[in-house]
């Protein structure tokens, strides 16, 4: 009989080759396989999407994603979470000394050449998106693509039989095929040369005729298997069978689908973000596409902006005191009275009576004090504020929140950084004019109180109506301009940008006119307001 000591050491080794042999079973399940490639975090939200399109299909075959270095531990753990099989790759360099900067490190896509433990594989970019089975384009031959730009392929879908030898070959001419893109398209196109003449694939041939005849060395995908959403752009439709498409490519450069501002500009993004809506939470917090890191983040972006807003107009209330009651509550009254009061624009023009309800001729003294280049002073402090609060807001914003969340936050942000911005600039145009009213000799503490009228109450700055139209013009505008697309049903990107262009015009003709009145009626306030000078929360809106 066997002893103990030897039984238990073959129980080790049955139990180590038991579970090496289960590893295995488990990195690769099938003899074909679908395959993308990753190499940074950027992209991951686009494979966990197409993994989702394809299984949606009702694929069973490996989902291989290769990953280099520079993708995060949390991604990985996600993407094995949901479902795919992870592959780490070292990057090849590009030996193109001329080239996009974000080609740094596409030849490491030759490496699904040398997958030979696969007798085929699919490759698929992780800006595509599976909209029916392909399965059948494992039937194709050694190497399949898709035709574009000008009888080149496309390497953005691609059928491979991986071969060492054609992959040692790859690696032999990397150095010497010349690339027309500086990246590995180009030099794939320069490997096969003959391919714009190979034959189109036919996936429903009979089984008898495809056994029949040798396995074609290369064969030319259909545009159903790589529709290009610039194909979509020239007509506003796809120009081929829309219910037959099997692959959507999102191909134009920064404009990806997992950016939330796409979707506004783009229709074919919709399909994408309907897959992504339907992610599963395979780690917590990561259900419907969210990053767990942006969580806390776009709530944070959410209510900062709000809460500055509401405590700008709240302090200059209580600075002010318009109310006899500085409360919530009464700001809040206020609020409600505005909104269902409607007051005519008391200031017409630059060269009109008084806003202030002041007598003739105080007026006269008081416009002629007004700097003629003020007007164009204020029109170049709106537009610089905008620009500001434009390119800010963007760099805040998260990439890859969903398009609502992404167009709200946008807003907010613009509009806060817009008010303060052109609000701090406004409430220094009223110290201005307070200055020169207290330095000039013809305007005498005597000569304004005699014209203001004793007991006489100024106007709060949100009580001034012809202020609260201007700024609200703006708002609304700002809010109609990028909605008149989706309003008027457009959905073509080169109408939805010309649309979009000329509500901007209107936008900014109106902004023009507001900035110039708005700097001139805070120059006017400050030759009436002689109390204490206030905080700058009071006279945001003058």
């Amino acid at each position: 009989m066997m002893s103990l000591p030897k039984f238990v050491a073959l129980f080790i080794l049955i139990a180590v080759v038991w579970i090496q042999s289960g590893v295995a079973v488990g990195t690769q399940r099938t003899e074909e396989a679908y395959v993308t490639l990753l190499y940074g975090d950027e992209f991951v939200l686009g494979v966990r999407v197409l993994g989702k399109s394809i299984r949606d299909t009702g694929s069973k075959k490996d989902m291989v994603v290769l990953v280099s270095n520079g993708v995060s531990d949390s991604s990985k753990a996600l993407l094995e979470a949901d479902g795919w099989i992870l592959e780490k790759i070292s990057l090849l360099a590009n030996p193109n000394q001329v080239r996009p900067t974000r080609f740094w490190g596409v030849y490491t896509k030759l490496k699904i050449f040398n997958m030979t433990k696969y007798k085929k594989v699919v490759y698929l970019d992780a800006d595509t998106i599976v909209l029916k089975s392909i399965e059948d384009l494992f039937k194709c031959g050694k190497f399949c693509a898709n035709l574009k730009h000008s009888e080149r392929l496309n390497s953005g879908v691609m059928v491979v039989e991986p071969s060492q030898v054609v992959f040692n070959d790859m690696m032999s001419k990397v150095n010497t095929l010349q690339s027309y893109t500086g990246g590995d398209q180009g030099f794939l196109n320069s490997y096969y040369p003959e391919f714009p003449n190979a034959h189109v694939f036919e996936p429903f041939l009979p089984q008898e005729l495809l056994h029949s005849r040798p396995v074609p060395e290369m064969e030319r995908l259909s545009t159903l298997y790589n529709a290009d959403v610039g194909l979509y752009m020239l007509a506003n439709k796809w120009m081929v069978d829309e219910s037959e498409l099997r692959v959507i490519h999102y191909t134009l450069g920064p404009l990806k689908p997992w950016d939330w501002w796409t979707s506004w500009l783009l229709k074919p993004v919709d399909v994408w973000q309907m897959v992504r809506e339907q992610l599963e939470e395979s780690l917590p917090g990561t259900g419907g596409g969210r990053n767990p890191k942006d969580y806390y983040l776009v709530r944070f972006l959410f209510f900062l902006p709000l809460c500055t807003l509401l405590f700008c107009y709240y302090h200059s209330f209580l600075q002010a005191r318009t109310f006899g009651r500085s409360s919530f509550l009464d700001l809040i009254r206020h609020i409600h009275y505005r909104i269902i009061s409607y007051g005519a624009i008391n200031y017409s023009g630059v060269s009109s009576s008084s806003a202030f309800n002041s007598p003739h001729k105080f007026s006269n003294v008081v416009q002629a004090k007004v700097p003629t280049y003020l007007g164009g002073l204020s029109i170049f402090a709106c537009f610089t504020a905008v620009l500001v609060s434009l390119a800010f807001s963007i760099a805040i914003v998260p990439r890859q929140v969903v398009p609502w969340t992404g167009l709200l936050l946008m807003y907010e942000w613009t509009f806060t950084i817009f008010f303060l911005l052109f609000g701090g600039f406004l409430y220094f145009t009223h110290l201005w004019g307070r200055m020169v009213a207290t330095h000039d000799a013809s305007l005498s503490p005597e000569s304004l109180d005699d014209d203001s009228g004793k007991g006489h109450q100024r106007q709060g700055f949100f009580s001034d109506s012809g202020t609260c139209h201007y700024w609200l013009g703006m708002a609304i505008l700002a809010v109609v301009t990028p909605s008149l697309p989706c309003i008027f049903g457009i959905t073509a990107l080169f109408a939805r940008l010309a649309l979009m262009v000329a509500g901007g015009l209107v936008l900014a003709s109106f902004m023009t006119y507001a900035a110039e009145h708005l700097a001139i009626r805070s120059f006017l306030k400050g030759f009436e307001d002689r109390d204490p000078i206030r905080s700058w929360g009071a006279c945001l809106l003058c």
